[in-house]
């Protein structure tokens, strides 16, 4: 268990690199090698690649995801950009996105319509 000083580190590291990630995976053309490079190395900050993310189960990712100290927050970021990225590019993480969000739902303590909507959305 991380003290309160370490978990707020570790926080604001997972939400910059979620941040960095959102921003090069909306870009509204098809990627270049130079941004999937980027989004390559953002993915390494957690231990991650587009090689191993595709290669992963979806409960190794998710509990990847818990060692690493994501929060729901962080996870509904996680599987956004995973939908995002999916739309353009060669790769379908919607699965992921899906078993993400269903696990935050069963997880957390408090219903979120949000959540519900995209578990809707992805299974229609």
């Amino acid at each position: 268990m991380l003290n309160k000083g370490l978990r707020d580190e570790e926080k604001i590291r997972i939400d910059n690199v979620l941040k960095t990630l959102r921003s090069l995976v909306y870009v509204p053309y098809p990627l270049n090698n130079i941004e999937k490079e980027n989004i390559e190395n953002q993915l390494k900050e957690i231990g991650l690649n587009l090689e191993t993310l595709s290669s992963y189960t979806n409960e190794d990712l998710i509990s990847l995801l818990m060692r690493l100290h994501f929060d729901f927050e962080h996870l509904e970021q996680f599987g956004d950009i995973l939908i995002e990225f999916s739309k353009d590019e060669n790769y379908n993480f919607t699965d992921k996105a899906l078993a993400v969000y269903q696990y935050i739902q069963q997880q957390s303590k408090v219903f979120s319509f949000g959540i519900n909507a995209k578990i809707i959305s992805l299974k229609n």
